[in-house]
């Protein structure tokens, strides 16, 4: 994934659109959108920053896991095999992109007289979050979506039904997804032509999220 920190404008749909699909419980932000402020009075800038988690090449939070519930998929990908986690929290500490969230209990957005009320949304959720309780979570990139996306013939990065639902949110179009590996890809285009860096790149994750201006 690449960003266009040029293009962001901090609306932070992105962060709704993911809270919506994946239905996480109040507080948890698998990605959200920072406001940042450098320089000095009065010769301030200001931009905004999408983060969530970098799904690195050498992820420290996998080698930290004791039970291997943290997992790295071939294509990439890192997720959590929820039957596996314990929620010890080790992960938490050891991601330097502060991109983990471990449930510690039950919340909802509704008080518990009016969810029965609001119908089986809402019902749904409350079931949802239950099943968290105890457990570590983080994006995933929509790693759902984008099998059946491509079991489907979709084409990721270009086919909605193959991309993350951030990316397809972004109203101002400042996220490119695709293929790394892909020379030809969008995405291996936009890292070379416009010398797109990462985070923290010092600390040697190696994470597959860019940015650029």
């Amino acid at each position: 994934m690449a960003v266009n920190l040029t293009k962001c404008a901090g609306c932070q749909t992105c962060t709704m659109a993911c809270k919506l699909d994946n239905k996480t419980p109040p507080g948890v932000m698998w990605r959200n959108v920072r406001d940042v402020e450098f320089g000095k009075y009065p010769n301030v800038k200001r931009f905004f920053l999408p983060v969530q988690c970098m799904q690195c090449l050498h992820p420290s939070c996998l080698e930290v896991c004791p039970t291997t519930a943290t997992k790295r998929r071939p294509d990439g990908i890192v997720f959590i095999d929820y039957e596996k986690c314990i929620g010890c929290g080790y992960c938490v500490l050891a991601c330097p992109y502060e991109a983990r969230w471990l449930i510690r209990e039950i919340e909802s957005y509704y008080s518990k007289v009016d969810t029965d009320s609001l119908g089986t949304a809402a019902s749904f959720r409350e079931n949802h979050y239950k099943d968290l309780v105890g457990i570590c979570t983080k994006c995933d990139f929509c790693m759902d979506r984008i099998d059946a996306g491509l079991k489907a013939s979709k084409i990721v990065g270009k086919d909605p039904e193959a991309t993350p639902v951030c990316a397809n949110s972004c109203l101002a179009n400042a996220i490119t997804f695709g293929d790394l590996e892909d020379p030809s890809s969008e995405l291996s285009r936009v890292i070379k032509d416009r010398h797109a860096f990462r985070l923290h790149p010092e600390l040697g994750n190696d994470p597959s999220v860019y940015y650029y201006w």
